[in-house]
Parts: structure tokens; sequence; C-alpha cells
């Protein structure tokens, strides 16, 4: 069983910033996969990234790496923005695909009550979308965002490394769960 985990954008996407600068998306993103990937792998679980440190890995290259090693899940790693200012949006949402299945459905669930458990943050719902990486995914995909960029609040808590901890360890904790369960 082979799972993916895709740190959402690149080292260098235009515009993927806090207000303010001091954060990246892509190192919140990267390093909540890191703590995910290192939970799942010490349970025996094969997990690959389709990011990559060094370069912004376009999306038909993500999904194809995913579809090749045919991956049993697929679960993009993001971090929310609403507009480019200060603003009061704020909480947790998770995606999938409009038309996705039941198998889908009961994953992005699972992803959405694990971090909103462990963050405690407002719930905006588990929500669809026609994302690339849940739309040209051949398996079950999820997209969750940790939380707003552009929330004063939650930007300070996506620089905090307890606060990737326990968004990683949700992660993990909710695939480790459907998977079971499933």
């Amino acid at each position: 069983m082979t799972i993916i985990l895709d740190a959402g954008h690149g080292p260098e996407t235009a515009g993927k910033r806090s207000t303010d600068g001091l954060l990246r998306e892509f190192h919140f993103n990267s390093e909540v996969a890191s703590i995910a990937k290192g939970i799942l792998v010490s349970k025996g679980f094969n997990v690959l990234f389709s990011h990559d440190a060094t370069r912004d890995v376009p999306l038909k290259e993500r999904t194809a790496l995913a579809n090749r090693v045919n991956a049993s899940l697929f679960v993009s790693i993001h971090a929310n923005a609403f507009g480019t200012q200060w603003n009061e949006a704020a909480g947790i949402e998770t995606y999938i695909y409009p038309t996705a299945g039941a198998t889908t459905k009961s994953l992005g669930k699972q992803l959405h009550d694990s971090l909103l458990l462990a963050t405690n943050g407002k719930n905006r719902g588990l929500k669809t979308a026609n994302f690339a990486v849940l739309r040209d995914t051949k398996m079950p995909a999820v997209l969750v965002e940790c939380g707003f960029m552009t929330n004063r609040q939650e930007a300070a808590l996506l620089l905090d490394r307890a606060y990737r901890f326990q968004c990683g360890q949700a992660i993990a904790f909710g695939i480790t769960n459907w998977l079971y369960v499933k």
C-alpha cells in the first residue's frame, strides 16, 4: 500500500505567502507532510511525496506519479488564504472532487474531523472543488486546508512548530483510522 502526501504548491509559487511575508505556504505544507510521513512510515506504510523542495512540481506531474505507482490514496496539504490583506477568514476546510464516491467522502470526512479535533479550529466544512489533484487522480484524493495565512491569529499558528505537529499528527491519524475502518 502506497500513500501519496502532497505539500501543495512549491517553494517559489508566487503569492503563496502570509500577508506580512513571514510565512511561505510551502514551508508549512512540507513540514506537515514530513511529520505525517514519519508517523505513517513508523506504522509500516509506504509513503511517497509528490512535491520537491527544490522546484515547483507541476500538477500533472504530481497526479501522474500517484497514478503510476497505483497509490491507495492521495492527500494534498495546504494553508488557506482569502485575498491578500489581513482579514477574519478562519478555520479548517477539506475538499473532495464533486463526483467523488463514498470511499473518498469517508476519507475526506475522517481527515476533516481529525484536523478539527487536533487543532480546535473553526469548522468550515467538507466541500467539493474541481482541483486538478482531486480530479486527475485515480484513487481517493483529499485536499486539506489547515488554516488561513491571511488571518493574523492563524498565520501565527501556521508558523508554530507545535501547531504543525498537531496537523501532521491529525493527518496521519485520519489516514490510519480510515484505512483500518475501511
